[in-house]
């Protein structure tokens, strides 16, 4: 009974071949498709052409000889781009998971089993290598061979001996130390007090709203604060406006150094506190009322309740927060690029980067740069994953 129930199974998936014969070409069709659509999408000219080619199809010769002449209009451009990517970003992506589908049901279940999550996670894991590892790997290679005659390890060197550099690695220093710490204390400190407050769900809206402003809009707003006029002349610049008010000398902020690159940390300290604080909040909330009550039964004050009893209860969530935040930080660029450009000594790694690359064209020395930052990210990681797997997460 068995062998029979299993033989009309088998009959049912794969009696008929014409099915799956229609499947496997329609999969065929749309990768097709898809590689063709991409073709055109890649080319400078790709629209174009294959509008004056479908003008050609159509028997309209003048149309196309005057598309492949003078091109298209902008409107027209950005229409048919847009049609051709929902094509093949939507309509061929799902004919290919579908037709897909169809093939492995016809497969048995036990070829089912290995191959369908397979289809479903395979896509996934193409982009991000296409996106993600090989343009590691491809930066690598190129910061260890395009170094004209100073050897393969000739960038690295420029990195860590030229003083440009070792500038932007200092501030990225002073900016990882002081703006981590920065963001991470007055979050917790904020996590703390606004759990105190009639109007929580209010104050903590402000105190995050920054996070949703852009670095470059929070870098021009801080601008206005930092505005500098000579002395003599009205302040409009919020700080400026203050230290005259007390009867001191306006200070250039951003032209100033050391005290530029402090206030430049002051602008992502306040825009990643709310982030902090949100998260904290959480964990605040998460620490069990029966031990802060047994804490004060045996004496303990609020603030000995808080830094011996809160605080260790909630590192886990500290440090996940505080490694989220040393990685935003470590690769800063707009608030410096918008403000100063690097200059007045306020130079960072991605900054510089950004200069060896479209400045100077000089690929070889920011592929180094861009190396550095990779591997000063790596320890950050591991810290923060063998975090989640002490909490429970992924374990």
């Amino acid at each position: 009974m068995d062998t029979q129930g299993h033989d009309r199974q088998r009959s049912a998936r794969g009696g008929t071949t014409l099915p799956a014969l229609l499947a496997l070409g329609t999969f065929l069709l749309t990768v097709a498709v898809i590689w063709f659509g991409l073709k055109v999408l890649s080319e400078e000219d790709g629209i174009a052409n294959l509008a004056a080619g479908a003008y050609r199809t159509l028997g309209a010769t003048a149309s196309a000889d005057n598309v492949a002449e003078y091109g298209l209009t902008p409107l027209t451009d950005k229409i048919l781009l847009m049609t051709i990517a929902l094509l093949i970003g939507v309509g061929a992506v799902w004919a290919l998971f579908y037709t897909v589908n169809h093939l492995i049901d016809r497969l048995g279940p036990t070829f089912e089993r290995l191959l369908r999550p397979w289809v479903f996670i395979m896509p996934a894991v193409a982009l991000l290598a296409f996106y993600l590892l090989y343009p590691a790997v491809r930066t690598v290679i190129i910061a260890f061979t395009e170094t004209g005659e100073a050897g393969p390890f000739g960038n690295f060197v420029e990195v860590f001996t030229n003083p440009d550099m070792l500038l932007a690695l200092r501030n990225n220093a002073i900016w990882l130390v002081v703006g981590t710490t920065g963001a991470v204390v007055i979050g917790l400190v904020f996590a703390a007090l606004v759990d105190r407050v009639k109007r929580e769900a209010l104050a903590k809206t402000f105190i995050f709203l920054p996070l949703a402003i852009s670095m470059v809009g929070a870098a021009v707003i801080w601008g206005f604060v930092y505005e500098w006029k000579p002395a003599g002349e009205t302040q409009i610049g919020l700080a400026n406006w203050v230290l005259t008010l007390f009867g001191q000398e306006p200070i250039a902020f951003f032209q100033t150094p050391p005290i530029n690159t402090i206030v430049l940390i002051v602008i992502m300290i306040w825009i990643q506190t709310g982030f902090a604080m949100v998260i904290l909040s959480a964990a605040i909330k998460g620490v069990p009322e029966d031990i802060l009550e047994a804490a004060r039964i045996d004496g303990a004050t609020e603030l000995q309740s808080f830094f011996k009893v809160v605080v260790p209860s909630i590192r886990g969530s500290i440090i996940t927060v505080a490694t989220t935040i040393f990685i935003a930080v470590l690769k800063v660029f707009d608030i410096v690029f918008v403000t100063t450009g690097g200059r007045f000594e306020t130079d960072v790694i991605a900054n510089r980067m950004f200069m060896e690359l479209i400045r100077f064209r000089n690929r070889g020395l920011a592929s180094a740069l861009a190396v550095v930052l990779l591997v000063a990210v790596i320890p950050v990681m591991v810290i923060n994953v063998r975090n989640l797997r002490r909490q429970g997460v992924g374990a």
